[in-house]
């Protein structure tokens, strides 16, 4: 192994701080093949977890573009990139829409990516396979059907009390719409993958009450906000909330499924 990969790999783990991304890309990285001179497209790919992970395991003669929606979340990573591991590019790019002068590659991964394949998932993951070479791997990551459904049971049991049938309604239709393991294992079979692997693995998110549940990091963005989202009266999704904050010890340890998905391009 050539120093300049043995480096890079030293200087790249993943972050420790991270308490989400990173227990995610730790599940993605036990089901992705890696080795030196791949060619990788990292989709959704935030501040660079686990892309710069990645740039340093396939080093100088692999390729990784990292792709995110988000120009904030890509300046990001470029600025902690600087002029390290020049293989690795961050582009702004939607990968719900793919231009079809992208090229093909080795791997296509995505750590918490299928989340926002929304509402069309198994038409995202068709798209992606178009720029996957055949032999190619395919390895998502996302908290699947399951993840914090204690939480859920509470702030509808909250709804319930105070006789709000249609924000009840809404919430309903959200939990309903989130895929489970089986679902995405059913979406590669359609996609005639091989290999195909899916796993779970649980994650407990610490919290404390009131306003230290209200604004967790974690939970807020993404997880909270949809909870919010099924009111059209903010004053009145505060009052539910609120209550619900004062009440963690109900519906806690608040459990994450990590699911991973992969399978090969016959």
């Amino acid at each position: 192994m050539s120093e300049c990969v043995t480096d890079a790999r030293s200087r790249w783990p993943l972050p420790s701080h991270d308490y989400w991304s990173t227990p995610f890309a730790e599940s993605l990285l036990q089901h992705v093949d890696l080795r030196s001179g791949l060619s990788i497209l990292d989709i959704a790919s935030g501040h660079g977890i686990p892309a710069f992970h990645l740039a340093a395991q396939v080093g100088p003669t692999g390729q990784v573009l990292a792709i995110d929606l988000s120009g904030r979340q890509v300046e990001s990573a470029r600025v902690i990139q600087g002029a390290q591991l020049p293989w690795l590019r961050f582009e702004c790019q939607d990968m719900r829409a793919l231009p079809s002068h992208l090229p093909c590659f080795d791997r296509i991964t995505g750590n918490l990516s299928v989340m926002f394949f929304r509402p069309n998932r198994f038409e995202v993951i068709q798209g992606l396979l178009e720029h996957l070479k055949p032999g190619g791997q395919l390895a998502l990551t996302f908290p699947s059907l399951g993840t914090f459904d204690s939480l859920w049971r509470r702030i509808d049991q909250e709804m319930a009390v105070a006789g709000l049938l249609t924000e009840r309604r809404r919430l309903e239709v959200y939990l309903a719409e989130r895929p489970s393991a089986e679902d995405v294992r059913g979406w590669l079979e359609r996609l005639h993958l091989t290999r195909i692997s899916v796993a779970e693995y649980p994650l407990e998110v610490a919290t404390g009450a009131g306003q230290a549940f209200l604004q967790h990091p974690l939970l807020r963005g993404g997880f909270l906000d949809d909870a919010y989202e099924c009111f059209d009266d903010h004053r009145l999704a505060n009052e539910v909330m609120t209550t619900v904050s004062e009440d963690v010890e109900s519906f806690t340890p608040l459990i994450a499924q990590r699911c991973v998905l992969s399978g090969w391009k016959s």
